[in-house]
């Protein structure tokens, strides 16, 4: 019987992409490679971002590489997560990230100015331009017509020095959008109906490029709405056209010469057809605690609500703030209920407050935060054991929220504010009904609150040479790897299920998030979600003469979620030198190349399951099996059960940049020994 992903995606056998947004972005930044599904492709990267969970160690990043200034048209530093100033530390992180900034020639967001994606949106983002970010969610730029890709810091440092950005060149997924949403469904819904229908992994090694009729009457931030939480279903990037809405949305925050007209071709084909009809979609809500689990609202209906969160970089336009004031307009949040907000940017901050959105919702007793990520990051926010937690935000993996056993769910402003109003999971529809309420019509403002106040420009050449980095204690140096031994011998240290996060490997939150700049102090942190000894075992194990490092095995999707390199960087740091997995999320297999870590793939899945934990496993010849004349990428090894005297296939996928990367040790060791070679 065919899946709900096999019946809605049609497959043409033998058909390739042309005439689309997504090809002609990447013919036309195409510097090496060939742009044939699967290969890997060398593409010009115009603008980058960074954040300040990730970017403290992409500013290191560019000092070992010793750039002197960043060589891209656009480079943005943001200060939107780590803003929960508890103590020093993340002041030291920011005071040496402003002076990355002015050292290399980088614009600066200070802290409360905004989150990352939807300020770079409206001041930096232009059609036509690449942007390569350290934040998975750097593709809800797509919705301004740009090619967005998130990947891991060390990869935006490298595009900052103006070398390429490498990736897999992905297939191109059409989905055709018709009809118009109804009243109390929002574009939170439509991409609540793609990971319905696909899942976690649907669009991995894809481009989802939406098209047709239904655009109309999407907003540009609908759009990043929907381009955001493309990175929850696994896909390289979305892409919409640039078109009448783009150039509404830079016309009202003023910079409509930035405007650049880019829609496919006439009888463009894509590599994979889907239709939605957005009339018919309903409200939906992803069930704790995967993005995946999507399910109806009225199926969830009448549990109840202790807190609701609106904002995020998933729901960060003004129209997501303004229908929740105007639904508590006049009324009270449900006793028990906290009504928490989340403004996105202070442009928003101030357009609502100009609207009289802002009094609306203080005085139906929402509790008003700074502008940032704060919750979504588990900064904050964080909800009581086991109780429901609406949120607008992308994901709701274990512990994300910072309460190890927590119950959040994603949902729509509409389906959050009604819930928070009622004190139970409720459809918005039913909501209205009850109270006699019509959809309320957000008239956007048409000229936004342009506020650059808090963005620092880039010093002059000359000025930014003498800048100093200003190091406080807990910004720690890069570790230093050795290259890959010839046999790697060593036991499994962890054993892990399908869906592994990077929130798993590699916790945010409170505790964890301030030590992002001293990986020795955040390698404490490494797998305790799902074996809190794994710190102290990695330790002994590195300690043991017998091993020269140790393996982790995973299943399906290993290193789903954030683009964080830590979650690469800190196992390293504990002397994890393979992972074998049954499959790997983009970014973090691109991660665990980039420190010289080996991912491997069980050629049969089944044989994931005959390994257990503290197995013996051994890897023989592999300077031979990675080295210059070794098999293309997808080359086979033989892994060997010591402690069971078995063997199995797994394979490496890796191009030959990347082997040379993994013999190294990573991506810096091999530029220096490239350097010492010369």
């Amino acid at each position: 019987m065919a899946s709900a992903d096999e019946e809605a995606v049609t497959t043409v056998t033998g058909r390739s992409a042309r005439g689309t947004v997504a090809q002609r972005l990447i013919d036309g930044h195409l510097v090496e490679g060939e742009a044939r599904p699967g290969e890997e492709i060398g593409l010009r990267i115009d603008q980058t971002l960074t954040q300040d969970a990730t970017g403290t160690l992409v500013m290191q990043e560019l000092e070992s590489l010793g750039l002197d200034r960043v060589r891209t048209e656009v480079s943005v530093q943001y200060v939107d997560h780590n803003i929960l100033q508890a103590d020093e530390r993340n002041a030291e992180d920011h005071a040496f990230l402003r002076s990355a900034a002015r050292r290399f020639g980088l614009w600066y967001s200070k802290p409360g100015n905004g989150v990352s994606h939807p300020t770079h949106m409206q001041r930096f983002g232009i059609p036509g331009k690449t942007l390569a970010g350290s934040d998975s969610h750097t593709c809800a730029a797509g919705s301004l017509g740009m090619l967005a890709i998130g990947v891991g810091g060390l990869e935006v440092a490298l595009a900052m020095a103006g070398r390429p950005l490498y990736v897999r060149m992905p297939r191109i997924w059409g989905v055709r959008l018709t009809g118009e949403l109804p009243p109390w469904v929002s574009a939170k819904d439509v991409i609540l109906e793609l990971l319905r229908r696909h899942g976690v992994k649907g669009a991995v090694n894809r481009v989802l490029e939406y098209h047709g009729p239904g655009l109309d009457s999407l907003t540009a931030m609908d759009r990043h709405v929907i381009a955001n939480m493309g990175a929850e279903l696994g896909a390289t990037a979305s892409v919409f056209p640039s078109d009448d809405a783009v150039r509404a949305f830079l016309r009202s925050e003023g910079r409509e010469e930035d405007f650049v007209p880019l829609t496919a071709e006439p009888g463009a084909v894509y590599d994979l057809d889907e239709e939605i009809d957005l009339s018919s979609l309903e409200p939906l809500i992803a069930r704790p605690s995967s993005p995946g689990n999507v399910v109806p609202v009225r199926e969830v209906a009448g549990r109840p609500v202790d807190q609701s969160v609106i904002g995020s970089s998933a729901n960060p336009g003004l129209r997501d703030f303004a229908v929740s004031a105007a639904m508590v307009a006049g009324r009270n949040t449900a006793a028990g209920v906290s009504l928490d907000i989340n403004p996105t940017s202070r442009e928003i901050l101030q357009d609502l407050t100009l609207s009289g959105g802002t009094f609306d919702l203080i005085t139906a007793g929402a509790r008003l935060h700074q502008s940032g990520c704060l919750g979504c990051i588990g900064m904050g926010q964080a909800p009581a054991v086991g109780r429901n937690s609406l949120r607008t935000f992308p994901r709701n993996f274990p512990g994300r929220s910072g309460t190890e056993e927590d119950s959040v769910w994603l949902c729509s402003p509409e389906t959050a504010t009604a819930s928070a109003l009622t004190g139970v999971i409720t459809d918005p529809r039913d909501w209205a009904a009850d109270t006699g309420m019509e959809a309320p019509h957000i008239a956007l403002p048409e000229s936004a609150s342009v506020n650059k106040q808090m963005l620092e420009a880039p010093l002059p050449v000359e000025e930014a040479a003498s800048v100093e980095l200003e190091r406080g204690p807990n910004v720690s140096a890069l570790p230093e790897f050795d290259p890959l031994p010839d046999t790697l011998e060593g036991p499994v240290l962890l054993k892990a299920g399908d869906d592994v996060s990077t929130d798993e490997i590699s916790p945010a939150g409170a505790r964890a998030l301030p030590y992002r700049s001293n990986i020795p102090k955040l390698a404490e942190f490494t797998f305790i979600r799902i074996d809190p000894d794994y710190p102290r075992r990695a330790a002994e194990s590195s300690r043991d003469e017998g091993n020269n490092g140790h393996f982790v095995v995973g299943g399906d999707n290993y290193g789903q979620g954030s683009s964080r390199e830590h979650a690469a960087i800190t196992p390293r740091y504990l002397g994890l030198r393979a992972v074998v997995a049954k499959s790997f999320a983009r970014i973090h297999w691109q991660n665990l190349v980039n420190f010289g870590v080996l991912p491997l793939e069980f050629e049969d899945g089944g044989d994931a399951e005959r390994i257990r934990g503290d197995d013996v496993l051994r890897l023989d010849g592999l300077r031979d099996a990675l080295g210059e004349g070794a098999d293309a990428a997808g080359g086979t090894l033989r892994l060997r059960n010591v402690t069971r005297d078995e063997e199995y296939g797994v394979r490496h996928r890796l191009s030959a940049r990347q082997r040379e990367i993994v013999r190294a040790g990573g991506i810096i060791p091999a530029l220096a020994a490239a350097k010492t070679s010369r």
